[in-house]
């Protein structure tokens, strides 16, 4: 077995709840989360529907009162507008970090999609019926209408950018995930810095060892790492495995051999990842 990398910085366990289960199946292991994360979970999503129904009940204050007033008062109105993005944009981080630990599964596309999107959508309905109506507004000149409309418009397109999810967590994605380091390893524990995107295979990669703003590497399940923001497997584990980590080529070919035709490319490359320097540290 190749020796392993001399570890830089601290290696900081993450408190985390009771393991999740894989329940194993004919076909493949599934992922579930614990009690504990679908409690959290529940909770970010009561919290972020709070916050989405204040952005449409701005929305309808806005509507039906802010803009049947002659004149209208822009600075409510803009400041509403404001409002509601915020509330909309709080709701849909809350929303996120519920998807991350209480995934949906991409066996069931429209639910798969629409959990994931939900902050985009939502972030829709709050604006657009408003934008219309402002640019329609007959109590409003041209100048009023292109402030308001163009204020909204920028809040919305920011709000609906913090609401959409490019990589949207998956049931599957775990699944393959958790099922790659425990077969390597025989545990599931990863690793990743507070800076970086994706976690690792262990805590002597070059990627979690560089300087970083609190000079910790931070160790926990695969659960705790999609939980802490990380968006999934680093996608060169195997090179990390056999290089730093000390497994040989046939372990890595082993695992592989054992996830192949699991359906989820769980640790497709991303364009953070076309270097192994995604964990470089932060201004």
């Amino acid at each position: 077995m190749a020796g392993r990398s001399r570890r830089k910085k601290e290696v900081v366990r993450v408190e985390s709840a009771p393991e999740a289960a894989t329940e194993r199946s004919a076909d493949a292991p599934t992922w579930t989360p614990t009690p504990e994360a679908k409690q959290q979970a529940t909770r970010f999503r009561l919290i972020a529907a709070g916050l989405w129904l204040l952005a449409i009940a701005g929305e309808a204050f806005a509507i039906f009162w802010v803009l049947r007033q002659d004149p209208v008062n822009m600075v409510l109105l803009i400041a509403l507008i404001v409002v509601i993005g915020a509330l909309a944009i709080g709701g849909s981080l809350l929303w996120k970090k519920a998807n991350r630990l209480d995934p949906a599964s991409k066996s069931e596309p429209t639910r798969f999609f629409v959990q994931n999107q939900l902050g985009a959508i939502i972030t829709v309905i709050a604006f657009l019926p408003l934008i219309v109506l402002i640019l329609t507004n007959k109590d409003m000149d041209g100048r009023q209408k292109g402030i308001a409309g163009g204020i909204a418009v920028a809040v919305a397109a920011v709000a609906v950018y913090f609401g959409i999810d490019l990589d949207s967590p998956s049931v599957e994605q775990y699944s393959e995930e958790t099922t790659i380091i425990e077969e390597l390893t025989g545990q599931d524990l990863v690793y990743w810095t507070r800076s970086g995107s994706v976690f690792h295979v262990c805590a002597e990669v070059p990627d979690v060892n560089r300087e970083s703003q609190d000079g910790r590497i931070y160790e926990g399940t695969v659960a705790d790492a999609h939980a802490a923001g990380k968006s999934r497997l680093v996608s060169y584990w195997q090179r990390e495995a056999v290089n730093y980590c000390g497994y040989t080529q046939e372990q890595v070919d082993a695992v592989e051999a054992g996830t192949a035709g699991s359906g989820d490319d769980a640790t497709a490359p991303t364009d953070e990842e076309t270097a192994p320097a995604e964990d470089a540290a932060t201004p």
